[in-house]
């Protein structure tokens, strides 16, 4: 036999529609659970007692005062903290204000009576409390909403009223208290400095006797720094040896350079570098007499006696212009000698200074710097004085706004709870969602075969036909039933799919029972009986028989009694209404015969029967569990799976289709059985346009009998008209 080749299943993806196929299958479940919740929803709405609330605004600040004080003047506004109403929310609904409310309004006797108790204990008061309360912020203020249920309108005004009350005392007082320890603690801490301040005095009047500080050394007034005298005058003495170490260096480069020089350079870096008055008239008279004596030697002769006196002359200048030179050099050595010495004794009493200077600042550090600890514990002492003045003063400034009730509660005129409209409107809603979530997840547990796609995807083979569901015998309903189209639609994919016209010989199997494969069987063959085609049917289901019941034959003598030759083949086959239709019942099966499909009478009578029909079609048991199914599967040459929607799971279908090719059957396709095409239109398309096209023919033939030509009955029409499907 030629094996089918592989079957691609086309890609499979969800749709709207696919969901929308879910709902209308399991809207009864769906309807079921929404009439549930929206039933109990609004029955416990109705059953619940009414409760009243009222509601109490007030304002919040952070500590403020009703006046700024002392040193708030630049303190800006505080900002919004959300952390901080936080905070307040749940203070309000702490024991630390609740039960204050329960003392005030006696709560715990007047709640009694609802317990059956003479008086509720304190904490089953304070859980009650807090379960008919409600702490909000205003929408889009900083505001605080204080919301009080009762079953008493004018009780839960009073609660919230109180609630409110006891809050803004609690603030007051937890601030005054706040304030109050502040303020001792420091005035404690000020008495603490104050005493280090005695002591301290103390010790710096003890070590200025000891060291004999004077007063004015002490206010500073020698030193900024308020040290000693010495650091000053070794400032100037420092000073003054910077000025004499600098002039000697002066003195001593130019002494140095001039006693370098020749006598005729010397004196003219003398004239410049040092100016002397009486060298500088010298200098003129020596210009002068060489002036003239450079005339007379150009006039006379070297033995004239103005030459001689003038030359004489010229002498002495120069003898004394050589004196000065000298005496200058000698008076620049001196100074320089003396500037040394200057030096050298303004470096002396500078050392001197300085190490004076080291030892009595070492000796008298103690003091500075107890002086220094005392005048800062004397500014410690000055503000906290003044911090205490400041708190003290404060505190006397009221502090009403910490807490504002700005809209006092009022006693309701209409319950609050329970919302009657909104409570059913939720119920209505999460009826529908949890509905069709129950729905949406029976779908999902649900592992059978839904659609054609499930079955292809799955199975990996292509799906010949889809039959509808309540289908009957097509022998009794007649060619032009519209149920018959569907297997005609089936015998013409079956034809199409026949790759060999000696292939003739099918059987119907499926994975289970009453999927319909004797239905099919029998219906199948029909319709190629009605095409003209000599078909037989051959009930091989030996185990539970049924299509003798369809034909409404015996099924005394049948295929075992020809198998076991009792029969003849003529015998065991019947005839039927259709000329070109006959039936070969199954027979009885004696218990000690349940292996006579696999043998070669078996294979013998297939092989006639090809022969002698152009169709022949076995029924077949549950290939599930069931030898007989597998062996005719092997056998003949072909194989028709049958299954039923929505029935069993798809594995069980794997498995038959898994066990036909095992033994090598030529499985050609699946026939989806049992459809509902009124609950899913994914099949309409199927068979709902015969239905239509054949409804729409039985209107126009009725028509004319309308007119007053008929003589059917009403109800006869009235029939008609209820036979036309849904869609």
């Amino acid at each position: 036999m030629e094996a089918n080749k592989t079957f691609n299943a086309p890609e499979v993806k969800l749709h709207f529609l696919d969901y929308w196929r879910i709902i209308r299958i399991r809207k009864t479940v769906i309807f079921a659970v929404f009439l549930l919740v929206a039933a109990t929803t609004t029955l416990v709405t109705f059953m619940l007692p009414e409760t009243y609330s009222s509601m109490v605004r007030i304002r919040v600040e952070k500590d403020a005062l009703d006046l700024p004080g002392i040193g708030d003047q630049n303190r800006g506004a505080p900002g919004f903290d959300p952390f901080w109403v936080q905070d307040q929310f749940e203070t309000i609904q702490s024991k630390a204000i609740l039960y204050n409310v329960i003392s005030n309004l006696s709560l715990t006797k007047k709640w009694a009576p609802k317990f059956k108790e003479n008086e509720l204990p304190l904490d089953l008061t304070f859980q009650v409390l807090q379960s008919q309360m409600d702490v909000r912020q205003s929408r889009n203020t900083s505001l605080i909403e204080i919301h009080a249920f009762s079953e008493d309108k004018k009780e839960a005004a009073v609660i919230a009223n109180e609630i409110a009350k006891v809050y803004k005392d609690y603030r007051l007082n937890e601030r005054r208290l706040m304030t109050k320890g502040g303020i001792d603690m420091l005035k404690r801490q000020w008495e603490d400095h104050n005493r280090e301040v005695t002591n301290m005095q103390v010790r710096v009047d003890v070590l200025k006797a000891e060291l004999g500080i004077s007063d004015f050394e002490a206010m500073g007034g020698i030193s900024s720094s308020g040290t000693t005298p010495e650091p000053e005058i070794l400032r100037k003495l420092e000073g003054q040896r910077i000025e004499a170490q600098a002039e000697f260096k002066r003195i001593e480069t130019l002494y140095n350079y001039l006693s370098k020089l020749e006598r005729a350079d010397l004196k003219k870096a003398v004239a410049t570098a040092s100016p002397d008055q009486q060298l500088t008239e010298l200098m003129s008279q020596q210009a002068l007499a060489e002036q003239k004596l450079a005339d007379l030697i150009e006039n006379v002769a070297p033995e004239h006696p103005d030459m001689k006196r003038i030359a004489r002359v010229l002498a002495q200048i120069n003898k004394q212009v050589d004196d000065r030179l000298d005496g200058i050099m000698k008076g620049l050595e001196a100074r320089k000698n003396s500037e040394k010495a200057h030096l050298d004794a303004l470096t002396e009493a500078a050392d001197e200074f300085r190490k004076t200077d080291i030892e009595r600042a070492i000796k008298r550090r103690p003091y500075w710097q107890a002086k220094r600890d005392l005048e800062s514990l004397q500014m410690v002492r000055e503000r906290l004085n003044l911090k205490i003045i400041q708190e003290e003063v404060d505190s006397t400034i009221p502090k009403t706004g910490i807490v504002s009730i700005l809209d006092p509660a009022e006693v309701s005129l209409k319950p609050d709870r329970p919302r009657k409209a909104l409570n059913i409107f939720l119920g209505v809603v999460i009826g529908l969602i949890v509905g069709v979530g129950l729905a949406f997840f029976i779908e999902y547990l649900d592992t059978s075969v839904k659609t054609i796609d499930d079955v292809e995807r799955a199975l990996q083979a292509p799906v010949l036909g889809v039959i509808p569901q309540n289908v009957g015998s097509l022998m009794d309903e007649g060619p032009d039933s519209p149920h018959a189209e569907a297997y005609r639609v089936l015998r013409t994919n079956l034809m199409f799919s026949q790759k060999d016209p000696k292939l003739n010989t099918m059987t119907i199997v499926s994975a289970g029972a009453g999927e319909g494969k004797s239905t099919t069987t029998f219906n199948l063959a029909v319709v190629f009986a009605q095409n003209g085609q000599r078909v037989l049917v051959v009930d091989s289901d030996l185990r539970r028989p049924s299509i003798h019941k369809l034909f409404k034959v015996s099924n005394s003598i049948g295929l075992t009694n020809y198998l076991l030759k009792q029969n003849t083949l003529e015998e065991v086959i019947q005839t039927t209404s259709i000329s070109t239709l006959d039936f070969m019942p199954s027979g009885k099966l004696p218990s000690s015969s349940m292996g006579v499909l696999s043998s070669n009478p078996m294979k013998e009578l297939i092989r006639e029967l090809k022969r002698r029909y152009d169709w022949v079609f076995f029924d077949s048991p549950p290939i599930m569990g069931v030898s007989d199914a597998s062996i005719l599967a092997s056998e003949v040459d072909m194989v028709l799976q049958v299954i039923q929607y929505r029935r069993y799971p798809q594995p069980m279908t794997i498995r038959a289709k898994q066990m036909i090719e095992k033994v090598g059957g030529n499985l050609l396709g699946i026939v989806l059985n049992n459809i509902s095409m009124a609950s899913d239109e994914n099949y309409y398309y199927y068979s709902g346009y015969y239905y239509d096209y054949y409804s729409k023919q039985d209107d126009d033939a009725e028509a004319k009998p309308d007119s007053g030509k008929s003589g059917k009955p009403k109800a006869q029409e009235e029939a008609k008209v209820e036979i036309k499907p849904k869609y």
